[in-house]
């Protein structure tokens, strides 16, 4: 019996965010489908153009100053002008302000969800740091999990510490020895 090959990393670009991108940044993030895992409680989809806007320019402010491959990116699967995603690597503050983690996070539209887009993405930043780099998913979200899982992370278990939410904390593996769970 033959062995399969792995599907090969799909092939894509990672770039800004820009303004013209707006339909695309509103669809992807007025579909309860991605946003019932990211944000506050109690969490919401976006309601409108002006909403996603609003949320864009932020992320616009949010990236000032920070050097690739730190920020927020747009994941836009080769062939295409249409960002799918996004993929991003923050500073991460806690209630005592900043800290000295990164995190590393990734959202995808769901119908681009099961293509290995987020974990190609994740990983091309991945590659770009050298330091240990924290991936944060809500509990109940276990295709993020997964990814984090794909991309070598190890589970820390459930943390308060960021946002004011309980999350699931995977942490990038410095230690060459790990093996995994």
């Amino acid at each position: 019996m033959a062995t399969p090959t792995p599907n090969p990393a799909p092939a894509l670009r990672l770039r800004p965010w820009r303004d013209d991108d707006l339909d695309a940044f509103f669809d992807l993030y007025s579909r309860w489908e991605v946003m019932r895992h990211l944000g506050p409680h109690p969490r919401r989809a976006l309601q409108d153009l002006d909403e996603a806007r609003q949320r864009l320019t932020r992320w616009h402010e949010r990236g000032t100053g920070l050097q690739p491959p730190y920020g927020l990116w747009a994941i836009v699967p080769d062939g295409e002008d249409r960002p799918v995603g996004t993929v991003l690597l923050l500073p991460l503050h806690d209630a005592a302000g900043p800290t000295d983690e990164v995190e590393i996070g990734w959202h995808v539209h769901p119908e681009h969800q099961g293509r290995g887009l987020a974990t190609t993405a994740a990983g091309r930043l991945l590659d770009q740091v050298d330091r240990p780099v924290l991936a944060l998913t809500d509990p109940d979200n276990h295709a993020s999990q997964a990814v984090a899982r794909r991309l070598g992370m190890r589970d820390e278990g459930l943390t308060d510490r960021w946002f004011g939410l309980t999350a699931r904390q995977f942490r990038t593996v410095t230690d060459p020895g790990w093996k995994g769970p």
